[in-house]
């Protein structure tokens, strides 16, 4: 009798996603704690340049023939990936979580309106972004700077969706993530560098940033990756949708905070909106608006 391990393609995308997200969070937890070791913008340089680190030495990426094309698909991809973890930490330093959170997800909700073709789309779009703005409670607070970094946040998280793609499906992939992230690094070295002090005299602040690194970047993005070879950028977009209910999840699991009702019916919406996207299918069997065929 031959047992055969599931390969990451026969997984549904919906659970992979999951997984990814539950990792970001916990590495979310670190940084929280780091902050009053290290700035948000030493944080966000130590992760990102860490992550790529750890993945080009797992890939051994500096042994693949790299084309001009590819490099520099990798390198907005990854340039676009460190400006959207810098901008939220900084948006994090002014604002609430759940107001920053809720203002950086205009950015995925704009890449998924911007494909949206279909009647069934669009309403997977409404639940979607309806079960976001539950979960995240957007209140009128904050100063404008939180604001500003939160739309820069989300700005680049379109970024990252698009270009992601286009390096997920290229013949570079997770080795592309890995460069990428090393440009990204170099891109946010200006505002990260001169943070580095309390993380280069403490070995023990320096291993919790690059755990940080690991969870956040390391283990998600590389997930994405895999997501993103195939499906298309609007259910990408949509779920990205679940990394505000999976934060709930954690909360009760980890933090024993149990949800209210607007949070259970804000779950229920992205759920909803995740279910009815799954069919979403444009002439020919393409997914609506991308021109690019969905191969699960």
């Amino acid at each position: 009798m031959v047992v055969r391990v599931p390969r990451s393609e026969s997984v549904s995308p919906e659970p992979l996603f999951v997984v990814g997200a539950v990792s970001q969070y916990l590495g979310a937890a670190v940084a929280v704690h780091l902050f009053d070791e290290i700035a948000p913008a030493g944080v966000a340089l130590v992760r990102v340049l860490g992550a790529a680190v750890m993945i080009i030495l797992l890939r051994r990426s500096w042994q693949r023939r790299w084309k001009a094309s590819d490099l520099a698909w990798a390198s907005a991809f990854g340039v676009a990936l460190a400006a959207m973890n810098l901008s939220i930490y900084l948006s994090i330093d002014e604002l609430p979580l759940g107001n920053a959170v809720a203002i950086e997800f205009t950015g995925p909700i704009l890449v998924a309106a911007a494909f949206t073709r279909t009647l069934r789309s669009g309403a997977a779009l409404l639940l979607a972004a309806g079960g976001v703005v539950v979960l995240a409670g957007v209140e009128a607070e904050g100063t404008m700077r939180g604001v500003g970094f939160a739309l820069l946040a989300g700005m680049f998280w379109a970024g990252y969706i698009v270009l992601g793609h286009r390096v997920a499906r290229g013949p570079a992939a997770v080795d592309g993530l890995g460069l990428g992230m090393l440009a990204g690094a170099a891109a946010i070295s200006g505002f990260g560098a001169p943070e580095l002090g309390p993380a280069l005299d403490s070995p023990l602040v320096l291993l919790l940033a690059l755990v940080t690194g690991l969870l956040s970047n390391v283990i998600p993005y590389w997930i994405d990756q895999l997501v993103m070879r195939r499906i298309t950028q609007h259910r990408f977009a949509l779920l990205q949708a679940l990394l505000p209910a999976t934060a709930v999840l954690v909360g009760i699991a980890v933090l024993i905070q149990v949800p209210s009702t607007r949070e259970l019916f804000g779950i229920a919406l992205v759920i909803a909106a995740i279910l009815l996207s799954r069919s979403v299918k444009g002439p020919g069997g393409t997914a609506a608006g991308t021109g690019i065929r969905a191969t699960d």
